[in-house]
C-alpha cells in the first residue's frame, strides 16, 4: 500500500510540474491567395506576423497555398477539419469563401487580411493605403525628371486600386501646390479606372506594361501587383534608368540588389495586425469586427527613402510632414468609397 501511495504522489508531482510547453499549442493557419506565401507582398507579410507569434507566444503556424480560385474553400475546410484555433485568410479574392466558411462554422475564429467579411467571428483587417500612397504620389511628382509618372495594378480590385487612386491624387496635389503639370499614367481619378494586367504572378506582364509606360515618358512607376513588381524592376534594369515605388512591404529590403532604384514604398503593417489578432485569441479577447490601418495609427506608412534620402529636397520633406498631418486631421480628404 505504501508503494502505491508513493506512486500516486509521484504522478501528482509530475502533473503539477509539467511545463506549459507540453500542452497543445495554439494553431494559427493561413490560407494564401494565388500569390503564394513567398510573394514578397501581403501573403508573406501576414505570414511574417504568424512566424513572429511562433517566437513570441509559442504558437504553431501552418500555411496552405492556393493555386487556383477553387482552392480557397478547399484549403479553409481543411484547416477547419484540422481544428485550427485561428484561420487567417489573405486577400480580397478570399472574401466570399471566408464569409461562407464563417457562416457555416460560427464557433471558428477567422481573420481576413485586406478585405471585409463583416461576420461576428471574423476580424477584418483593412488598410487606408490611399493615405500613404498620396504621400508617394506627391514625392514621385516632385522627383520626376520627365514630368510623367505611372502606376498599374495586378487586378483592378478595391484593395489594389486604392493605392493607385491615392497615388494619382497625391500627384495632383503637388501639381496644384506648385502649378505643375506632372502626368500620371495608369489611373484616372475622375472615372476611377486604370491599367491592370490581370495577374499577381506574371512578371513578364509587369515588365511589358512598364516598358509601355516608360516609352510614354514615365520615369517613376508604382506597381501594385505583388511579386509582379519585380518585372518593373527588370524593365528599368534593362533600360538603365527609372525609379520604383514599392507596395505592401518595403522594397528596399525585398529587392536589396536593386536598392538604388527604390524611391520609397507604401507599406501595410499586416504582420503587426495579424500578430495583434493572434494575441487577442491567446488572451481570450478575440471579437469580430474591423481593424483599420491608417497613417494615424501607423497601420500604413511611407517607407524611408534609404539610399535616395539625400536626393529629396528639404522643402519636399517638409511638405510630406505637413501633408501627413493634414490627412490625419481630415483637412485633406481622400476617396472614401473603399473602406466603409
Amino acid at each position: 500500500m505504501k508503494k502505491i501511495g508513493l506512486l500516486i504522489a509521484l504522478i501528482a508531482v509530475m502533473v503539477i510540474c509539467m511545463p506549459v510547453l507540453a500542452q497543445d499549442k495554439l494553431k494559427v493557419c493561413q490560407v494564401t491567395d494565388l500569390g503564394g506565401v513567398d510573394d514578397k507582398s501581403f501573403n508573406e507579410t501576414a505570414w511574417n506576423g504568424i512566424k513572429q507569434a511562433e517566437t513570441e507566444f509559442g504558437v504553431e503556424g501552418f500555411v496552405l497555398e492556393s493555386k487556383s480560385d477553387s482552392d480557397y474553400m478547399v484549403n479553409i475546410d481543411q484547416f477547419i477539419d484540422d481544428e485550427c484555433d485561428l484561420i487567417v485568410t489573405v486577400g480580397y479574392m478570399l472574401t466570399d469563401a471566408t464569409i461562407q466558411a464563417a457562416n457555416m462554422n460560427p464557433d471558428v475564429k477567422f481573420t481576413i487580411v485586406d478585405s471585409q467579411a463583416g461576420q461576428p467571428n471574423v476580424v477584418d483587417q483593412v488598410f487606408q493605403t490611399d493615405e500613404a500612397a498620396f504621400l508617394a504620389g506627391y514625392v514621385a511628382a516632385a522627383m520626376t525628371e520627365t514630368g510623367t509618372i505611372g502606376t498599374y495594378g495586378g487586378m483592378c480590385i478595391p484593395t489594389v486600386t486604392i493605392f493607385m487612386d491615392g497615388f494619382a491624387r497625391g500627384a495632383a496635389y503637388y501639381n496644384e501646390k506648385y502649378d505643375k503639370d506632372v502626368k500620371v499614367l495608369g489611373w484616372d481619378t475622375e472615372t476611377l479606372e486604370g491599367t491592370c494586367i490581370d495577374s499577381f504572378s506574371d512578371l513578364d506582364k509587369g515588365k511589358q506594361v512598364t516598358i509601355t509606360m516608360m516609352d510614354q515618358g514615365a520615369d517613376i512607376i508604382m506597381p501594385v501587383a505583388g511579386p509582379v513588381g519585380g518585372g518593373t524592376i527588370a524593365a528599368m534594369e534593362d533600360r538603365g534608368t527609372g525609379l520604383v515605388i514599392g507596395v505592401d512591404a518595403d522594397f528596399f529590403y525585398t529587392y536589396p540588389d536593386n536598392a538604388d532604384m527604390i524611391l520609397t514604398s507604401v507599406v501595410k503593417k499586416m504582420d503587426e495586425i495579424t500578430l495583434q489578432v493572434i494575441q487577442d485569441v491567446i488572451e481570450g479577447k478575440f471579437a469580430g469586427g474591423k481593424i483599420v490601418g491608417s497613417l494615424e495609427n501607423l497601420g500604413v506608412d511611407l517607407a524611408p527613402f534609404h539610399n535616395l534620402e539625400s536626393k529629396i529636397p528639404a522643402e519636399i520633406l517638409a511638405d510630406l510632414d505637413d501633408i501627413r498631418a493634414k490627412i490625419i486631421s481630415g483637412e485633406i480628404v481622400l476617396n472614401e468609397v473603399y473602406i466603409q
